[in-house]
């Protein structure tokens, strides 16, 4: 049994996330606001064959995820790709791992903070503009920092309360499009298949669906039994949000003939079905199911910047721990203070695509760290993939695919954000020297 790391005898977080707990953050990643937009997307490109479209890019990112699954149950400490990256590789890459992935989530978060404004200002115009916008913007922010610094478990019960309400408005949803619509909801595929470019351009679009579960893997130093729940969480995850993906798409095509065209397709889904009460139960689905993401996403960003504290490729002010609550607390503040910024005054959604691209990376560092570890860490109670190498393979592959689908744009500005952290890195550590 590998000895625990003089990093893991450092934390102060307590032990409160059990199996639901990881379970949450695994769907609460996966699903934020992109289902709410793009069922019309899939059903432009690959009409009725859309449904199957969401099982391939299941089955695209199984490997990634069982990587993820075997690397969870190697480490009881926080910081997930940081870590894999770091023990792997050294601690540059698992810097770029952290970095890369916090990027990521500031930049997802402030965007999805946008969104839950406008949902709001579906019910308050007010907010939807001027002064009211930067308000609710800065309560938003405000209000999810304060539930993160409150505690883990604060946070799951919080995340609880928003994943119920938004399956509920979902399994509604499905269930009342097979009860309304009958058989009408299953495609007759009697239609002409789409080409390989437009099947191809599908499947990189709804891959965002599946892309998110990361972030459940780095509060392993919070987690009960990571050893188990870990994978668990991350492939229960995976079926049960497939399967919804596909059920979706179905009563979506039914409900709205013209999906395609369409450019709010479960609202006009809901509407169909339902009328406008339905229209109000999918926007409070919309605005519970970005408020859960929200919580998950500050949830474990949070953490990588406290992890790379206690790896010293921060300041140490940012792996201090509130006497109180034993919370990140100091990194919960930056995190929210940045996100306000990004929402309030920056341009921000031109980098959403990069968020991906550097994920992508984070992706192919962690398959391509089970060759190094697996030697170290293989032993009874760990999650080991029973295919050898090859599934670390197949997602290094999966990647590399789909990094072919990405914009040069995204490429060099990404490289831009990885020379930005390499300079952050080596400051701190001349810092170290120097002390």
């Amino acid at each position: 049994m590998p000895q625990i790391s003089s990093q893991e005898v450092q934390e102060k977080l307590p032990r409160n996330l059990g199996l639901w707990g990881v379970w949450m953050l695994v769907v609460n990643g996966l699903i934020g606001a992109g289902i709410f937009g793009l069922p019309s997307g899939a059903a432009a490109l690959a009409g009725e064959y859309s449904v199957w479209i969401y099982a391939f890019c299941a089955l695209l990112i199984l490997p990634v995820i069982l990587c993820f699954a075997e690397l969870g149950s190697y480490f009881r400490g926080t910081g997930g790709p940081i870590r894999y990256g770091t023990l792997a590789f050294g601690s540059f890459v698992g810097f770029q791992g952290g970095w890369l992935y916090y990027l990521a989530r500031l930049i997802s978060f402030a965007a999805n903070t946008v969104l839950l404004t406008d949902s709001i200002a579906y019910f308050l115009p007010i907010a939807g503009s001027g002064a009211g916008r930067l308000i609710t913007l800065a309560l938003t922010c405000s209000a999810l920092s304060l539930v993160n610094i409150l505690g883990s478990v604060e946070s799951i019960r919080s995340m609880t309360v928003f994943t119920i309400v938004k399956f509920s408005v979902l399994l509604g949803l499905i269930l009342g499009g097979f009860l309304i619509l009958g058989p009408e909801v299953l495609p007759t595929f009697e239609s002409p298949l789409p080409s390989g470019s437009n099947l191809g351009a599908a499947a990189l679009l709804l891959i965002y669906a599946f892309v998110g579960f990361e972030g459940a893997v780095v509060p392993a130093g919070e987690a009960k039994n990571p050893e188990r729940d870990m994978p668990v969480g991350l492939l229960l995850g995976l079926v049960i949000v497939a399967v919804l993906y596909m059920l979706i798409q179905l009563v979506s095509q039914a409900a709205v003939p013209d999906l395609a065209s369409s450019k709010t397709p479960l609202l006009d889904a809901s509407s169909a079905l339902f009328g406008n009460i339905g229209a109000v139960f999918l926007m409070i689905g919309v605005a519970t199911s970005v408020l859960a993401n929200l919580i998950g996403s500050m949830f474990s960003a949070t953490r990588v910047t406290y992890a790379l504290a206690l790896e010293k490729s921060l300041p140490n002010w940012f792996g201090e721990v509130h006497s109180k609550f034993l919370t990140p607390a100091n990194s919960v503040i930056f995190f929210g203070i940045a996100a306000f910024l990004l929402t309030a005054f920056g341009s921000f959604t031109f980098l959403a695509a990069m968020t991906v691209l550097s994920r992508l990376f984070l992706f192919i560092m962690s398959c391509a760290a089970i060759p190094v570890l697996r030697p170290r860490f293989k032993s009874e109670g760990r999650f080991i993939n029973k295919a050898g190498y090859l599934i670390p393979i197949l997602g290094i592959l999966a990647c590399l695919w789909l990094m072919m689908q990405v914009s040069w744009t995204s490429i060099w500005m990404t490289a831009v954000l990885i020379l930005i952290g390499s300079g952050f890195y080596w400051i701190s550590k001349a810092g170290k020297r120097q002390a």
